[in-house]
């Protein structure tokens, strides 16, 4: 019995000395990532908080080069100038419709899409799924998709922004293998009681899916919010313009409407400075949304890494 205590408190020993070395293994290398990161944030935030920092600094500040990542002579005329240039408020709110209608539709097509994919018994099944899969990596290109939207009369057009692009085979692809771990049992059960098709993807599948619909929605929705090229393409029309394309005009053609300027305008066209103070604003006010929203949604974005992985 003693040689047997004596053991267990030999191997406890052991066993102890064993996880204190694994550990601090552990800590050493948590240690060097974590160093890592820091690093790796620090360099991603320095530009931002640059931005930051000169949009509430004064324009001669900004001008001769004072500002670094704190406000110098703090001023709010970069901010005044953003609130009474009138063309970005309606960039803004386009690109609210364009984010909200097109991820309605984005996840209508893909969840409509998605379950019968992930039905077993769809025929011709495989094929269909091949026929997917080939159009992710082969495609007409820009010019084919331009004639196809000029011969369908969507140019200039609001649904040139959201039904070419009404669903993205990647994230149906995602939708599909969440759907595939629903139990069988449970629509089996749904049919004995005489529940149709229609009704089980309604009232069962939809709310069991509310995961994955909530990942794809911020994946469409940061995709609406950030589309450029779509806009630059096959809209004309200012007043449809979303924010990114005002974003282009200013910051990189250094472009200002006069109409859409109001009483800034002569100012504008006259003064550096106030140009400069107006970029960093539009700047911030453009990032803000995503930047607010990002870190209430990042846990989503995780799960839809797992889910992808599926």
């Amino acid at each position: 019995m003693a040689d047997t205590k004596k053991l267990k408190k030999t191997v406890g020993k052991s066993a102890v000395r064993n996880t204190i070395q694994i550990s601090a293994g552990d800590r050493i290398y948590y240690a060097i990532v974590n160093v890592l990161l820091g690093v790796f944030t620090i360099i991603v935030l320095m530009p931002l908080l640059n931005v930051l920092a000169s949009s509430f600094s004064s324009p001669e500040a900004v001008n001769y080069g004072w500002v670094l990542f704190w406000p110098v002579d703090f001023s709010l005329e970069g901010y005044e100038a953003v609130f009474e240039y009138k063309g970005l408020w309606q960039a803004y709110g386009n690109t609210f419709f364009y984010a909200i209608v097109g991820t309605a539709l984005n996840i209508t097509m893909t969840m409509v899409c998605a379950y019968p994919m992930a039905r077993k018994n769809l025929p011709g099944r495989k094929w269909i799924t091949w026929l997917f899969m080939f159009t992710m990596y082969f495609g007409g290109g820009t010019i084919p998709n331009y004639v196809l939207v000029r011969s369908l009369g969507m140019m200039d057009t609001r649904a040139a922004m959201i039904i070419p692009g009404a669903m993205s085979v990647y994230n149906m692809i995602i939708a599909r293998t969440f759907i595939n771990n629903i139990p069988s049992e449970l629509e089996e059960a749904a049919k004995v009681d005489g529940c149709t098709d229609t009704r089980f993807f309604l009232q069962m599948v939809l709310p069991l899916s509310g995961t994955v619909i909530a990942v794809l929605s911020l994946y469409y929705a940061v995709g609406h919010w950030n589309d450029y090229f779509t806009a630059f393409i096959y809209l004309k029309n200012p007043s449809k313009y979303p924010l990114q394309i005002i974003l282009r005009e200013i910051l990189m053609l250094n472009a200002f409407d006069s109409e859409a300027a109001g009483a800034l305008a002569d100012e504008l066209m006259n003064n550096q400075s106030l140009q400069d103070l107006l970029k960093y604003g539009l700047i911030v006010i453009s990032s803000a949304p995503i930047l607010i929203l990002y870190p209430f949604v990042k846990k989503y974005f995780m799960k839809g890494v797992m889910i992808g992985a599926a």
